[in-house]
């Protein structure tokens, strides 16, 4: 695997696990910024999880009928999960978008599959690992869920091309970020 590459998968993935760092994200695909509940509070409007673990609901015939049931965690092949909040009630909306980062010698696909079984997944009852801090939060599965995917200049045609084709939202992104390994202690570039 090129390390060139997969330290630029690996900032993206630290990048995009930041607030701010995803609202800018979604500022690059409007339809998607638009769906944040308060654009005069942002930071309070969403929740990021990277690399999210969502609990499984497997009920049998009977228990459906007591709300009851076998459950699994299960870590999504999503590489970032965006929560929508909603600011003033503190509570979770209906809405999750799901990064998805163009990974080293990864085709299209493999990069559509993981938003495939992304899908199958969260097409049963589920509820996400919070962390500490959101722990109090009601977490249960959306309304409707939506992918996003992040390629670079060196993410190949076929693979934009396959988006494009398939309807998929995509931004190419261009690694603007130093990453902290590349700075020695006095804040000059190696």
């Amino acid at each position: 695997m090129n390390s060139d590459k997969q330290s630029d998968y690996e900032a993206s993935l630290a990048e995009y696990s930041n607030r701010s760092a995803a609202i800018a994200l979604l500022r690059q695909y409007r339809p998607y910024l638009e769906m944040i509940p308060s654009l005069r509070r942002p930071d309070e409007s969403l929740i990021t999880l990277p690399l999210p673990i969502v609990r499984l609901r497997h009920p049998t015939p009977t228990d459906k009928e007591r709300g009851t049931g076998r459950s699994e965690a299960t870590r999504l092949p999503c590489d970032v999960a965006i929560l929508m909040c909603d600011p003033e009630w503190k509570i979770k909306t209906g809405v999750e978008i799901f990064i998805f980062i163009h990974r080293p010698q990864e085709d299209f696909s493999d990069l559509l599959g993981r938003w495939r079984q992304t899908q199958v997944w969260l097409d049963k009852d589920y509820e996400w690992l919070m962390p500490p801090r959101y722990q109090h939060m009601f977490s249960e599965g959306a309304n409707t869920i939506y992918p996003l995917f992040v390629v670079f200049a060196e993410t190949p045609e076929r693979i934009k091309r396959g988006l494009q084709g398939a309807c998929l939202p995509f931004v190419s992104q261009t690694l603007n970020w130093v990453a902290e390994d590349e700075i020695r202690g006095d804040g000059v570039m190696r």
